[in-house]
């Protein structure tokens, strides 16, 4: 379309789509958001809306779609959530007023990592990260607007810098500087996230610290710009940045987390079944996210841990005073959202009742500790500042069955200020001063049933019907007529009529800027309250702790500047819990100073992937500061887990089974150091059986001699089992199983040396194989066993033996083989052909 034919309405919503090309534009229009153009089409097909179009008999028809301004945050919430930025456009001037086209302006651009209002977001974290480059060095900042957390690190390469992505669960990536095409290609096609990209530095001074190294200051200064560009208000909740290293906390990827199922149950993606649910008696929404930090980044720092554990134990000895801090914790809001809404001016009058309600809390929970008067506590009972000051402002000002709406009124309460004290005296009165009008000119004029009425046209009036309009007085003036009556109005009732608007008005009016000043003054205690969150959150976890370690018969887990490790009747946490104690079975484990490592053998659904999680399981849960599922646990300090359990590919990025198998055991080799936790479970079994072996033997032999880690290995290969005979830091252990009468009961019991059967024909019949088919494995089994097998010299092969028989030595002179075997031209020949040509190559043999 030509400008000429654009009205200035359209005009004005083109300009301010041209400054948000990628967002939805919601572009207010009286009580509806309309939509225009391809947001229009793309939008009404998202989010089920009518489409229709502005100007419908017009050569090009404009396309349009609205929504209801009172029910548009629903349909932000899906467009964001599907991936989409949202731009919203409200009129900033009063039409009534207004000359020409009212005024819009872009208040706000809703994206999935600023995203603070969504009850798809509920009460976990949302993180926004901006990554930066300067040479080979990558930096990470990372922030949650809804609740104002804001890091920084930097990193050495672009998988590390990932697999941090991958761990905070970004939804959304602010760029800082020229992507490869690879790397856009890994963030955007493997990892899902939205790009938005930002040139613009903040510089800072309160918020980011200047000793951080320049390529973190741009990181964390392009992450404040993008965040004040989309936000377009001043965000006083926004913390200082923290610098943190990734080494500074117990390190594991992405898959580790998932194969130990700690944030979520990896196979059905939900809460139930993971650690994280195991560990959740938390009362408030800041202590469920803080645990899920905790979580997520274990401590590595014995003094700290411990530090924990103290204040668990304390809460265990003090039952019935532990069950009042619980019922206290259960009366607390999320300050740390609602202090988010006072900066993003969002704030209700219920927000600020939930904030008293939850300022009145802090006492009793201050009481409760120190009446406990424990050392442990000492720290949480000074961070609890109950702000006295705050909550007497909020009391005193807010009425407490206060709407949700801050213009109607009736949200201040009565005796906090005198003018608007005086409005609603005249209301009030007025009311009765108009029964006393209506009562007064009855009598005069003799109408039985005259009586005042209101309507917001013709305010308050007499209401006459026709039989009686020859007694209407004559000081009444018509105001209006109707089919069966008159309506009158007198001079004095209109004086009081005017009172009574004009205080109604006021009030409303005056009430709005009593609580916008109380808004203002709440503001300024935005970081006590943060701090307050913050301490609260840690009394909510460590009571948690407590309660399920109670509830689950958990114990104090040692921590010893030693390589020891033992775990006597160990328990995985999450699978006792979902069996039920009466039916789990416990493993001790033992690694001594002088065992590094166990290889396990045993069947499958024997128990193996269970003993080896359990592990990785009470070392986390330990180094957290939680007690441990198990009789008596003494653990070394791990500065890192890595694992490969469970078969997974990755199709979308093209990998198979084996190819994710080798990288993650790429990744343990190559970082883990003596002092990290490996557990591989059935390394190499995606190939060849020995090509498997051989890297199988390979890796273990590179992880006793180079690295020293503690590890855990389970494995198939029972011919790897004669390493113990060459590796002095390895043991053979074993799943135990009962046979009797051909049946085998697996005992989920580990036992010392290896295992002398797989038992895979007999877990093929738990899983209900057809007998025929069973009976038939059998017999190939037992034929296969009766071949030659394979020397067991292999098993213990030098390097120099192994590059012989790598090669034909197997001939002491020319043989005819040979000669035919050059003669083959192996790579035009179909698989039938070559399987002929190998025949004929076995005979001549």
């Amino acid at each position: 379309m030509t400008k000429e034919k654009i009205s200035p309405g359209m005009q004005q919503y083109l300009d301010i789509k041209a400054d948000y090309p990628d967002a939805f534009l919601l572009f207010r229009m009286g009580d509806f958001y309309e939509l225009f153009y391809d947001d229009a089409v793309e939008a009404a097909q998202i989010l089920e809306l009518a489409l229709t179009s502005r100007n419908r008999n017009a050569e090009n028809p404009i396309p349009m779609a609205g929504v209801p301004y009172h029910a548009a945050q629903q349909y932000i919430d899906t467009l964001v959530d599907l991936g989409h930025k949202v731009a919203v456009a409200e009129q900033v001037e009063d039409p009534k007023t207004a000359v020409g086209v009212v005024k819009r302006e872009v208040v706000q651009i809703i994206t999935p990592g600023t995203v603070v209002d969504s009850s798809k977001i509920g009460s976990e974290s949302n993180f926004l990260v901006a990554i930066e480059r300067q040479g080979v060095t990558y930096a990470l900042s990372y922030m949650d607007v809804a609740t104002g957390q804001f890091f920084v690190t930097s990193l050495d390469d672009f998988t590390s810098l990932c697999g941090e992505i991958r761990n905070l669960r970004s939804r959304e990536l602010v760029i800082g500087y020229q992507l490869s095409e690879e790397e856009e290609q890994i963030l955007t096609g493997q990892m899902n996230l939205l790009l938005s990209y930002e040139d613009a530095v903040v510089d800072d001074v309160q918020l980011i610290d200047a000793s951080l190294i320049e390529v973190e200051k741009n990181a964390a200064g392009k992450l404040l710009s993008y965040v004040f560009r989309t936000q377009l208000r001043d965000l006083v909740h926004l913390q200082k940045v923290q610098h943190y290293e990734i080494k500074d906390y117990l390190q594991m990827d992405y898959a580790t987390k998932s194969s130990l199922d700690l944030l979520e149950n990896a196979r059905t993606g939900k809460k139930h079944g993971s650690l994280y649910w195991l560990l959740d008696e938390t009362k408030t929404a800041m202590g469920l996210r803080l645990l899920r930090s905790w979580i997520d980044r274990p401590l590595i720092d014995r003094t700290k841990i411990e530090s924990r554990q103290r204040v668990v134990q304390v809460f265990l000895d003090y039952f019935f005073e532990r069950s009042d801090l619980i019922e206290s914790l259960k009366g607390v809001y999320d300050i740390e959202r609602l202090a988010s809404r006072v900066s993003f001016g969002k704030t209700l009058p219920k927000d600020l009742l939930q904030l008293a309600h939850t300022l009145e809390n802090v006492p009793a929970i201050k009481a409760i500790l120190e009446q406990i008067n424990e050392p442990a506590l000492a720290p949480l009972i000074a961070g609890l500042d109950a702000i006295p000051e705050l909550h007497a402002l909020i009391s005193e000002a807010i009425a407490p069955d206060a709407q949700g709406s801050i213009t109607d009124g009736d949200i201040i309460q009565t005796g906090f200020d005198a003018t608007l004290d005086q409005y609603r005296l005249v209301m009030r009165e007025g009311t009765g001063w108009i029964a006393e009008i209506e009562a007064k000119e009855r009598e005069k004029s003799g109408i039985n049933n005259l009586k005042i009425d209101y309507n917001k046209k013709d305010g308050y009036y007499f209401h006459v019907t026709n039989s009686n309009l020859d007694n209407v007085p004559d000081h009444f003036f018509r105001k209006a007529t109707l089919k069966n009556s008159e309506r009158y109005g007198t001079e004095e009732l209109a004086k009081i009529e005017g009172q009574m608007l004009e205080a109604r008005d006021k009030s409303a009016h005056l009430e709005y800027e009593i609580f916008m000043r109380i808004r203002q003054e709440v503001e300024k205690y935005i970081s006590r309250l943060q701090r307050l969150a913050r301490i609260i959150a840690t009394i909510d976890v460590l009571q948690s702790f407590a309660v399920v370690a109670e509830n689950q018969r958990y114990v104090c887990p040692h921590f010893t500047d030693s390589r020891q490790l033992t775990i006597e009747q160990g328990r995985h946490a999450v699978v006792e819990k979902v069996m039920g104690k009466q039916t789990y079975i416990p493993n001790s484990i033992l690694l001594d100073e002088v065992t590094n490592m166990q290889l396990i053998t045993g069947p499958n659904m024997s128990g193996k992937s269970t003993y080896m999680r359990q592990l990785g399981m009470i070392v986390i849960m330990a180094q957290m500061g939680s007690y441990v599922p198990a009789e008596h646990a003494t653990l070394p300090m791990f500065d890192a887990i890595f694992t490969r359990i469970g078969a997974a590919d990755d199709l979308v990025s093209g990998q198979s089974t084996f190819m994710v198998e080798m990288m993650e055991a790429n990744k343990a080799v190559r970082l883990a150091s003596k002092h990290s936790l490996i557990l591989f479970d059935e390394l190499g079994r995606g190939t060849a059986t020995y090509d498997g072996m051989a890297l199988a033997q390979s890796i273990i032999e590179y992880i006793h001699d180079r690295i020293g880690a503690k590890t855990l290995f389970a494995t198939h290969y029972h011919e790897l089992t004669d390493l113990s005979e060459t590796l002095a830091h390895l043991e053979n252990v074993h799943v135990s199983t009962l046979e009797n009468d051909g049946q085998v009961t697996f005992l989920h019991k580990i036992a010392p040396g290896p295992a002398d059967k797989s038992y895979g024909i007999h877990v093929a019949r738990i899983a209900g194989m057809p007998d025929e088919l069973l009976k038939r494995a059998d017999t190939i089994l037992k034929s296969l066993e009766n071949q030659v097998q394979l020397p067991q010299e292999m098993a213990q092969v030098t390097p120099s033996e192994a590059e012989r028989l790598g090669q034909l030595e197997l001939f002491t002179e020319q043989h005819p083989a040979l000669e035919q075997l050059a003669t083959l031209d192996v790579y035009s020949m179909t698989p039938l052909e070559a399987m002929n040509a190998l025949a004929e190559l076995k005979k001549l043999l």
